[in-house]
């Protein structure tokens, strides 16, 4: 079968390796038909994933149809729409008896640690393939996994009906947590520095639109406000300068809920933290949140609704790739298609 790899850092290739088989009696062989390419595909491409071990195949958003069926399987069929989750975890460690095994310890993530979906057949077990129902097209469920990325953003910062939140950033992902921050009832203002980008998060729900080039957000911020701040801010933007903005905006009482991975250090007082008795969350991957989003996509309450731009075929999968690298500007997400 073919596979997309990434041997080392710069060099993408098509390569051909044998279908995995059903092993354990709780393994899922899984026909891959869509999968998403995220910005961390394209730093594992780079060479700028730090949590990435070469060679390795990419992709963690995945949908696809079942195949085949360990003997003890009980909650998927043969047939079976379904979406990959990416990680994989001891249950054993603190953060797993803590209910956060995104964290775990032992943490290996599709795509990241080991060879992921971008390719013809997969096999997991069980616990990592959830069912999704087949009236929904395939470009609807390839995005499940980057909606549970924004679920547990939410979740982290507990955002509730009639918080206001600062989503800053209208890439892929800050969509999706807009999605989700809007579905748990939100007032939600979102920054960028593309005017596309921001009517697009207009148009997806977004009562403030504020483009960072144009005006400065802390002042806005406490306009819309009434000079109380923003209840919650999560950053998907992930540079230490807007790290440092959020401390700055958020509320009394608010939280911020940081999503990077940038080692580089911010400047970031210790007054407005205490004076305002701030609550700082990382987010990472997401912590039982599939259900959720699987529900809302069964019930029509989250559509990609243009999220999606482009689509490629495998044997296109450098086209795909250069031309995400080179055209930020029209690329929402990119997926690849396999037959």
């Amino acid at each position: 079968m073919k596979a997309v790899q990434v041997p080392e850092a710069h060099k993408l290739v098509i390569i051909e390796k044998e279908c995995p088989k059903i092993k354990d009696s709780f393994d899922v062989q899984v026909k891959v038909k869509r999968v998403g390419i995220c910005g961390s595909d394209m730093h594992i491409f780079h060479g700028t994933n730090p949590l990435a071990t070469y060679p390795r195949v990419v992709g963690h958003e995945v949908a696809g149809e079942v195949m085949a069926i360990g003997d003890s399987v009980k909650t998927i069929q043969v047939g079976d729409h379904v979406v990959i989750e990416p990680i994989l975890f001891c249950g054993k460690c603190y953060a797993c008896r803590k209910g956060r095994q995104n964290v775990c310890k032992h943490l290996s993530v599709f795509g990241v640690h080991e060879d992921g979906g971008m390719q013809e057949v997969v096999v997991l077990p069980e616990c990592q393939v959830h069912q999704v129902s087949k009236d929904l097209d395939w470009d609807e469920i390839v995005l499940a996994e980057p909606y549970t990325i924004g679920a547990q953003a939410v979740w982290r910062g507990k955002v509730e009906a009639g918080d206001t939140v600062l989503i800053q950033g209208c890439g892929p992902i800050g969509i999706c947590i807009l999605k989700l921050a809007k579905i748990a009832g939100a007032i939600v203002m979102m920054t960028d520095l593309d005017e596309k980008r921001l009517q697009f998060a207009k148009e997806n729900g977004a009562d403030y639109i504020l483009n960072a080039g144009n005006v400065s957000i802390e002042d806005e911020v406490m306009r819309i406000t009434e000079d109380e701040g923003v209840n919650v801010v999560i950053d998907a933007v992930c540079l230490p300068s807007t790290f440092e903005l959020g401390i700055q905006v958020a509320s009394p009482a608010g939280t911020v809920v940081v999503l990077g991975f940038d080692e580089r250090p911010s400047s970031v007082s210790q007054l407005p933290i205490t004076k305002k008795e701030l609550t700082v969350v990382g987010s990472r991957l997401q912590t039982n949140q599939f259900e959720k989003i699987i529900t809302l996509l069964n019930e029509g309450k989250l559509t990609h609704n243009g999220l999606i731009t482009h689509k490629f075929n495998l044997a296109d999968v450098q086209e795909a790739f250069d031309f995400i690298e080179k055209n930020p500007d029209q690329v929402r997400k990119a997926c690849i298609i396999f037959d």
